[in-house]
Protein backbone atom coordinates (compact mmCIF):
# COMPACT_ATOMS: atom_id res chain seq x y z
CA UNK A 1 0.00 0.00 0.00
CA UNK A 2 1.52 3.43 -0.76
CA UNK A 3 2.08 5.60 1.92
CA UNK A 4 1.73 9.54 2.15
CA UNK A 5 5.22 11.47 3.04
CA UNK A 6 6.34 14.71 3.98
CA UNK A 7 9.11 16.14 2.28
CA UNK A 8 11.92 18.34 4.55
CA UNK A 9 14.30 20.35 3.06
CA UNK A 10 17.14 20.37 5.35
CA UNK A 11 18.75 23.77 5.70
CA UNK A 12 16.42 26.89 6.59
CA UNK A 13 13.30 24.53 7.26
CA UNK A 14 14.99 21.47 10.12
CA UNK A 15 18.80 22.31 10.46
CA UNK A 16 19.93 26.06 11.05
CA UNK A 17 21.15 27.82 8.21
CA UNK A 18 24.28 29.94 7.62
CA UNK A 19 23.52 33.20 6.33
CA UNK A 20 26.21 35.68 4.68
CA UNK A 21 24.91 38.62 2.97
CA UNK A 22 21.39 37.46 3.54
CA UNK A 23 21.64 34.44 1.69
CA UNK A 24 20.98 30.85 3.35
CA UNK A 25 24.16 28.09 3.67
CA UNK A 26 24.20 24.88 4.97
CA UNK A 27 26.60 24.81 8.01
CA UNK A 28 29.86 23.09 7.31
CA UNK A 29 31.43 22.90 10.67
CA UNK A 30 30.14 20.60 13.82
CA UNK A 31 29.67 23.68 15.85
CA UNK A 32 27.47 25.66 13.49
CA UNK A 33 24.74 22.66 12.52
CA UNK A 34 21.93 22.97 14.81
CA UNK A 35 18.00 22.20 14.86
CA UNK A 36 15.67 25.00 14.15
CA UNK A 37 13.36 25.33 16.63
CA UNK A 38 10.38 23.06 16.50
CA UNK A 39 12.17 20.87 13.85
CA UNK A 40 12.24 17.77 16.41
CA UNK A 41 7.91 18.61 16.85
CA UNK A 42 7.56 18.83 12.99
CA UNK A 43 8.50 15.61 12.15
CA UNK A 44 7.30 13.29 15.42
CA UNK A 45 3.93 15.61 14.10
CA UNK A 46 3.78 14.48 10.82
CA UNK A 47 4.48 10.93 11.99
CA UNK A 48 1.74 10.57 14.18
CA UNK A 49 -0.25 11.27 11.52
CA UNK A 50 0.58 8.91 9.29
CA UNK A 51 3.29 10.32 7.01
CA UNK A 52 6.71 9.16 6.02
CA UNK A 53 9.28 11.99 7.14
CA UNK A 54 11.53 12.22 4.48
CA UNK A 55 14.56 14.97 3.98
CA UNK A 56 15.61 15.83 0.41
CA UNK A 57 19.02 18.11 0.38
CA UNK A 58 21.08 19.35 -1.97
CA UNK A 59 24.55 19.49 -0.56
CA UNK A 60 27.03 20.55 -3.30
CA UNK A 61 29.79 21.76 -0.59
CA UNK A 62 30.69 17.71 -0.86
CA UNK A 63 31.28 18.49 -4.34
CA UNK A 64 33.11 21.46 -4.39
CA UNK A 65 35.52 20.63 -1.84
CA UNK A 66 34.29 22.58 1.52
CA UNK A 67 32.25 19.73 3.11
CA UNK A 68 34.25 16.69 3.67
CA UNK A 69 31.86 13.66 3.36
CA UNK A 70 32.31 11.96 6.52
CA UNK A 71 30.87 15.21 8.17
CA UNK A 72 27.89 15.21 6.24
CA UNK A 73 27.35 11.57 6.98
CA UNK A 74 27.70 13.02 10.78
CA UNK A 75 25.32 15.92 10.32
CA UNK A 76 22.83 13.37 8.98
CA UNK A 77 23.53 11.14 11.82
CA UNK A 78 22.71 13.79 14.31
CA UNK A 79 19.50 14.81 12.32
CA UNK A 80 18.27 11.10 12.19
CA UNK A 81 19.00 11.18 15.96
CA UNK A 82 17.34 14.32 16.94
CA UNK A 83 14.24 14.64 14.82
CA UNK A 84 13.70 10.71 13.89
CA UNK A 85 13.41 11.32 10.29
CA UNK A 86 12.60 8.27 8.68
CA UNK A 87 15.16 8.71 5.54
CA UNK A 88 18.04 11.66 3.99
CA UNK A 89 18.17 11.38 0.80
CA UNK A 90 21.17 13.86 -0.19
CA UNK A 91 22.29 15.18 -3.48
CA UNK A 92 26.38 16.14 -3.18
CA UNK A 93 26.67 17.84 -6.76
CA UNK A 94 27.11 21.01 -8.32
CA UNK A 95 24.90 22.06 -11.06
CA UNK A 96 28.13 21.68 -13.52
CA UNK A 97 27.36 18.00 -12.57
CA UNK A 98 23.88 18.24 -14.06
CA UNK A 99 22.54 14.97 -12.47
CA UNK A 100 19.06 13.89 -11.54
CA UNK A 101 18.91 14.43 -8.44
CA UNK A 102 19.90 17.52 -7.49
CA UNK A 103 16.85 20.45 -7.01
CA UNK A 104 15.12 21.87 -8.76
CA UNK A 105 14.96 18.38 -10.70
CA UNK A 106 12.91 15.77 -8.85
CA UNK A 107 15.06 13.00 -8.84
CA UNK A 108 15.39 12.45 -5.17
CA UNK A 109 11.68 12.72 -4.10
CA UNK A 110 10.97 10.14 -6.93
CA UNK A 111 13.80 8.01 -5.50
CA UNK A 112 11.76 8.43 -1.96
CA UNK A 113 8.95 7.40 -3.47
CA UNK A 114 10.50 4.12 -4.78
CA UNK A 115 12.13 3.38 -2.44
CA UNK A 116 9.18 3.73 0.37
CA UNK A 117 6.19 3.71 -1.85
CA UNK A 118 5.04 7.06 -1.49
CA UNK A 119 2.35 7.98 -2.54
CA UNK A 120 3.11 11.61 -4.28
CA UNK A 121 -0.50 12.45 -5.04
CA UNK A 122 -1.15 12.76 -0.92
CA UNK A 123 2.35 14.18 0.00
CA UNK A 124 3.73 17.59 0.78
CA UNK A 125 7.00 19.27 0.25
CA UNK A 126 8.40 21.75 2.94
CA UNK A 127 10.95 24.64 1.85
CA UNK A 128 12.39 27.70 2.14
CA UNK A 129 13.70 28.41 -1.75
CA UNK A 130 13.22 28.38 -5.52
CA UNK A 131 14.64 24.63 -5.82
CA UNK A 132 12.65 23.41 -3.30
CA UNK A 133 9.96 25.08 -4.88
CA UNK A 134 10.41 23.91 -8.79
CA UNK A 135 11.57 20.64 -7.38
CA UNK A 136 7.60 20.21 -5.53
CA UNK A 137 6.19 21.48 -8.27
CA UNK A 138 7.98 19.21 -10.94
CA UNK A 139 6.97 15.99 -8.73
CA UNK A 140 3.28 17.27 -8.26
CA UNK A 141 3.73 18.02 -4.70
CA UNK A 142 1.70 21.39 -2.69
CA UNK A 143 4.54 23.60 -1.29
CA UNK A 144 5.19 25.04 2.12
CA UNK A 145 7.23 27.65 2.24
CA UNK A 146 9.30 28.82 5.14
CA UNK A 147 8.87 32.18 5.55
CA UNK A 148 12.45 34.18 5.49
CA UNK A 149 13.65 37.42 4.54
CA UNK A 150 15.87 35.77 1.38
CA UNK A 151 12.38 34.05 -0.15
CA UNK A 152 10.13 37.15 0.01
CA UNK A 153 9.81 37.15 -4.12
CA UNK A 154 8.79 33.26 -4.12
CA UNK A 155 5.26 32.42 -4.78
CA UNK A 156 4.35 29.03 -2.94
CA UNK A 157 0.88 27.24 -2.40
CA UNK A 158 1.80 28.70 1.61
CA UNK A 159 3.70 30.51 3.58
CA UNK A 160 3.89 29.77 7.05
CA UNK A 161 6.71 30.86 9.45
CA UNK A 162 8.35 27.53 10.47
CA UNK A 163 8.19 23.80 10.38
CA UNK A 164 6.00 23.31 12.80
CA UNK A 165 3.34 25.54 11.65
CA UNK A 166 3.59 23.63 8.52
CA UNK A 167 3.30 20.56 9.81
CA UNK A 168 -0.11 21.51 11.76
CA UNK A 169 -1.30 22.91 8.26
CA UNK A 170 -0.60 19.45 6.37
CA UNK A 171 -2.64 17.86 9.14
CA UNK A 172 -5.36 20.24 8.10
CA UNK A 173 -5.15 20.18 4.49
CA UNK A 174 -4.43 16.33 4.55
CA UNK A 175 -6.76 13.85 3.22
CA UNK A 176 -7.02 11.31 5.46
CA UNK A 177 -5.38 8.04 4.26
CA UNK A 178 -8.30 4.95 2.96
Amino acid sequence: MLKPAVFFDRDGVLVKPILRAGIPYAPLRRKDFSLLPGAPEAVRTVRAAGFLAIVVTNQPEVRRGTLDPALLAEFHQLLREQTLVDDILACPHDDRDRCECRKPKPGMIHEAARRHSIDLARSYMIGDTDRDLSAARAAGLPLILIDAAYNQRLKADFRVANAIDAARLILRLAIPPP
